[in-house]
């Protein structure tokens, strides 16, 4: 019975073992490839952004919608494929078929990391060459963070900013990089047009971030120049602002004298200060909301608001002191007091007005 019982199990384990060999082993998830390191490190990936559409340029928000295209591309010996080379000596993979393609051969993780939250649109093309040579072209529609610095408003020269960061490897194993070729390639589609602006051409830059461990992730940063057409800032800004300009210096030539004494009432001229100020409290209101950037930078701007400002104050101190009080007079004699007022009325429009030029004059070098 027990013999019996024994050949029984031993059958059983006989027959379990056989199915397992024939079975084998069940194949894991195939690994994505490593490094091409066959050409030593770091990994060039040639870097180039082709700026398709620029949709706005939101000042006060700091970032421009647009849609972009990156291109980037290495080589990788493990990808020779002689059978290409025979047809076109290339072959392209789109959409989800460039995904799957991704995962059988090493790519690298570039990111752009100035997007603002999730792209409206994205598609890729995944193409590899008959010599080993891949490339991957990106297009991205979204919202792209830039700083804009209106230091030099109205003639201020902008950047229109694609950040690209290599994330997983630092920059001793994978670096952006650029040739002639891909500053070629960078550059802003033909008939491309933003209101109110000039857009030029497009510069590289390297870069790099910061890892967690000390370590240093390669970075590159893609410029489009926009130029701020100047012309469509004098009607709304410039010309309130000169013209404002006017007012203090009209309550001082309003007085005239005679005989060393002034005709007209202080109190009349105080008038037009007062009323010159509260315009320039409203424009300076107007402009600092429709351009928030302005209002918290060194600029012409704010420098002829100051300016005026200062115009105001001078003018509300001669009516008070001079007109009013007549201390030049009491202190000097009347005759003291009549030339200088001779003096004023000429030697103020031209201080004013050429410190106005020489504003405009430093921002426009």
């Amino acid at each position: 019975m027990v013999k019996i019982y024994l050949s029984t199990l031993l059958c059983a384990a006989v027959i379990v073992a056989i199915a397992l060999a024939a079975d084998g082993p069940r194949p894991g998830p195939e690994k994505k490839p490593d490094l091409p390191q066959q050409l030593g490190l770091p990994i060039n990936v040639l870097t180039a952004v082709y700026f398709l559409k620029i949709d706005e340029l939101e000042e006060n928000e700091n970032h421009f919608k647009g849609t972009v295209d990156v291109r980037l591309r290495w080589r990788d010996p493990r990808n020779e494929i002689s059978q290409i080379a025979a047809i076109s000596g290339y072959q392209d993979f789109f959409g989800e078929d460039a995904s799957k393609k991704m995962e059988t051969v090493w790519t690298p993780l570039v990111e752009i990391s100035n997007l603002v939250g999730e792209p409206t649109y994205t598609t890729q093309v995944l193409r590899v060459f008959a010599d080993g040579g891949v490339e991957i072209r990106r297009r991205v529609t979204g919202t792209f963070s830039s700083e804009f610095d209106p230091a030099r408003f109205p003639f201020d020269r902008q950047k229109l900013c694609i950040k690209l960061v290599v994330r997983g490897e630092d920059s001793k194993r994978v670096a952006l990089d650029f040739r002639q070729e891909e500053l070629d390639f960078s550059r802003v589609a033909p008939g491309v047009e933003v209101s109110g602006w000039s857009l030029g051409l497009v510069d590289i830059r390297r870069e790099s971030e910061p890892g967690l461990f000390g370590e240093r992730h390669s970075a590159l940063s893609v410029e489009l120049e926009a130029n701020r057409v100047f012309d469509t800032s004098l009607a709304p800004i410039f010309i309130p602002l000169f013209a404002s300009l006017l007012i203090p210096l009209m309550a001082i030539y309003l007085n005239k004298v005679e005989d060393g004494d002034f005709q007209i009432d202080a109190f009349e001229l105080c008038n037009i200060v007062i009323g010159g100020l509260f315009a320039v409290i409203a424009l300076n209101f107007t402009v600092n909301s429709t351009y928030l950037s302005l209002g918290g930078t060194d600029n012409p701007v704010t420098q002829l608001f100051s300016l005026n400002y200062l115009a105001l104050g001078i003018a509300l101190t001669i009516i008070i002191c001079l007109f009013h009080f007549n201390l030049l007079k009491r202190m000097f004699g009347k005759y003291v007091q009549e030339q200088f007022y001779f003096f004023l009325i000429w030697a103020g429009p031209l201080l004013l007005f050429a410190t106005s030029l020489a504003i405009l004059m430093a921002a426009a070098a």
